[in-house]
């Protein structure tokens, strides 16, 4: 890459021109890179809001935390903006195990791939032949430390920034409205670069084509593990962190090449972590406010200014800095009140836990894995098809905090985006206000509760227990007994472990539900023969009252699922069976609930054809059991067919019922039977 015609310069000004190569700083380059992917708006907690498919790509990303991303958006927009958010870092505040480091390594990883496109590649220079000066011993080439844009060295080729104007004006074809825009990131030459800079001019004696020999553009390096683009500095202990770990230090190294002991190059920069993400990139500091007092007052100073300063020597640097910290720690932090100018320097964003149980269960597949488990004597191991579902509900449950207006399975529901019976997504929107106002963040909506963490250690429990080693199978109901294990290990404070175990006790409730579906299902073998029949309820009293209802009760409707037009026949003992269950006892009771089915309906149909009201957990109950009343005289007599098989007619159902398990509900033998066993004793009844 030798550099003697001195175009290397001018061939790189002349790319950005031409927009083969571009010159932004990072808040720009990361807002287009968020603002190019796709953006989609989704309803969250009743509120409308952005989601940006870049955060939901790739094969491990980032689930829920809707708010949080988009406060983060917002923010980088408005530094990329030129408003106060430049002068600021983004500080992610929450309880452990909620995804906060996760989000950031995931925005850094999608950071370097954007980067590694040809037209979004970070670029800068190197001085060459330096060893020609005299007073630089044996060191013949030099990289700016802070990885400084070449843009930034042509804005300062010359002392008078007319000069400057002008050489980009002529020499390169740049329009002054490119120039002034160009303008707007400017900064002046980092100390070192600066006085070398200088150097070189005095060498060439103001030759502007002697000087440009000297110079070399160059990628800056995307390898990871060397903490350029994107660098983390973890906290460190009191004795083994100091300001050198972000800064630098002088270099024993260069003292020995340089006789001029006024020349800053004698610092190394490289040493601290700022410097290598100083060209436009992510610097993160993970749980910031466990730094030491100085290291934090060097935070203060590089999150106002955006400089890197030692010994009244400055460097300027173009980064975004993020940071976590967990909630006691910010809080200890927040009670020492002379520390009150850092937090006032960042923006900070509470992260919740997520509390939608139905994108909890991807979370949960996480915990889980994707591979193939196996049993601790190397045999396949099985995974209840429920425990997901078991596990995703329990944990969800104890992070919503208690409310007058709703019930733990309403808020639930509600949080999912699904039906809770006569409750309205206002009133958790209602709830989730009043909570967002008390001071102490961890009384607010989805503060507190078991995180993916704890949620990780009890499915390792579950996996090390005798029983699932044993049987070959995860099954679901063994879950509840490893969390309780984690919620008694790990939660320390009282009154939270009362509340978690008694969310423990609900989830089972949920779990009870479920099973006496699945059961129903396997009954009938079919895998969804509950939803048919809850679908028939619903089509039934749409069609109850139409006019083309003949005298043989048949009624035709368009199927929206499939646009067939289909023929049913309104079954009014079945329908009123159906309420009975509902505990809907007078005509009017029953007419107010067929007319929010029916509103139901023509809400969700319009928007998802799909729909099945399989989230209304009391319809699906009541259908349940009326179904398997008429079809096997109660479903105590189906418990007691199962559960005694001493004649052959028990038994042939036993059997086929564990056929339908195996064969159709991927099920297997140890789950299959254990789950038969617990529909047929009495616990977990709501």
């Amino acid at each position: 890459m030798a550099n003697n015609n001195g175009n290397r310069l001018q061939h790189h000004l002349t790319a950005v021109k031409e927009g083969q190569r571009c010159f932004e700083n990072a808040f720009e380059s990361i807002s287009r890179m968020i603002l190019e992917s796709e953006i989609e708006k989704v309803v969250v907690n009743g509120r409308t809001t952005y989601d940006f498919t870049i955060f939901r790509t790739g094969k491990k990303h980032i689930i829920g935390i809707y708010d949080e991303i988009n406060s983060f958006v917002s923010f980088v927009k408005d530094a990329a903006e030129g408003g106060s958010s430049k002068e600021m870092a983004f500080v992610l505040v929450g309880e452990p195990g909620n995804g906060k480091t996760f989000f950031v390594e995931f925005l850094c990883s999608k950071y370097r791939s954007f980067l590694t496109n040809e037209k979004n590649r970070k670029y800068t220079f190197r001085f060459t032949n330096m060893d020609r000066l005299g007073s630089y011993g044996k060191i013949s080439t030099i990289e700016s430390q802070t990885y400084e844009d070449p843009m930034i060295l042509a804005m300062n080729l010359f002392e008078n920034p007319d000069d400057n104007k002008t050489f980009l004006a002529k020499q390169i074809g740049f329009s002054d409205k490119e120039i002034e825009h160009l303008y707007d990131n400017y900064r002046p030459l980092g100390a070192c670069s600066g006085y070398m800079w200088n150097d070189i001019i005095n060498l060439a004696d103001g030759n502007i084509d002697e000087m440009l020999k000297h110079i070399e553009i160059i990628p800056v390096p995307m390898t990871e593990s060397l903490g350029t683009i994107t660098g983390k500095y973890p906290a460190k202990d009191k004795i083994t962190s100091s300001a050198v770990d972000l800064l630098g230090e002088e270099s024993i190294q260069r003292l020995l090449h340089i006789t001029d002991t006024n020349n800053p190059y004698r610092f190394d920069l490289r040493r601290g972590a700022l410097a290598r993400v100083a060209g436009g990139g992510i610097h993160f500091s993970d749980e910031v406010f466990k730094n030491k007092k100085d290291l934090v007052q060097v935070y203060l100073g590089v999150i106002q200014n955006r400089v890197i300063e030692i010994d009244g020597y400055k460097w300027p640097i173009d980064t975004l800095i993020l940071a976590t910290s967990n909630n006691s720690e910010f809080n200890r932090f927040l009670s020492e009140k002379e520390e009150a100018p850092i937090v006032d320097r960042c923006r900070i964003c509470y992260v919740s836990h997520n509390t939608n149980y139905k994108l909890q269960e991807n979370l949960t597949s996480y915990a889980i894995g994707n591979d193939a488990k196996t049993t601790l004597d190397r045999k396949s191991l099985h995974r209840d098809p429920s425990l997901n579902y078991a596990t995703s509900v329990a944990v969800v449950l104890t992070r919503l905090p208690r409310s007058e207006k709703l019930t733990a399975i309403e808020t639930m529901k509600l949080a999912a985006g699904e039906v809770a019976g006569e409750k309205s997504i206002k009133t958790l929107a209602e709830v989730i206000d009043t909570l967002n106002q008390d001071p102490d963040i961890t009384k607010r909506f989805g503060q507190k509760g078991l995180g993916q963490r704890n949620l990780g250690r009890a499915i390792q429990l579950l996996i090390e227990s005798s029983e699932t080693n044993e049987g070959r199978c995860m099954f679901a109901y063994d879950i509840y007994k490893t969390l309780e294990r984690v919620v008694l290990d790990y939660v320390t404070e009282v009154n939270d472990r009362a509340k978690y175990l008694e969310d423990l006790k609900t989830a089972k409730g949920m779990y009870r539900e479920r099973i006496m579906t699945e059961m129903f299902n396997a009954y009938m073998d079919e895998p969804f023969a509950i939803r048919k029949d809850v679908m028939n309820y619903v089509n039934m009293i749409i069609g109850i009252d139409a006019e083309n209802l003949g005298p043989d009760k048949m009624w035709k409707y368009k199927d929206p699922q499939t646009g067939e037009l289909k023929a049913l026949k309104v079954d009014e003992r079945y329908i009123k069976a159906v309420e009975e269950r509902l505990g809907l006892k007078t005509e009017e009771q029953r007419e107010t609930f067929r007319t929010s089915i029916r509103k139901i309906y023509g809400q969700k149909i319009s928007v998802d054809p799909n729909y099945d009201f399989m989230d209304n957990l009391e319809l699906v109950k009541a259908v349940t059991d009326v179904r398997l009343k008429s079809d096997i005289a109660g479903a105590g007599s189906l418990i007691g067919a199962l559960a005694n098989r001493t004649n052959e007619e028990n038994q042939k159902l036993y059997d086929r019922m564990i056929d339908t398990m195996l064969n159709k509900l991927n099920y297997c033998k140890t789950c299959a039977q254990k789950t038969i066993e617990y529909f047929c004793t009495q616990e977990d009844e709501n």
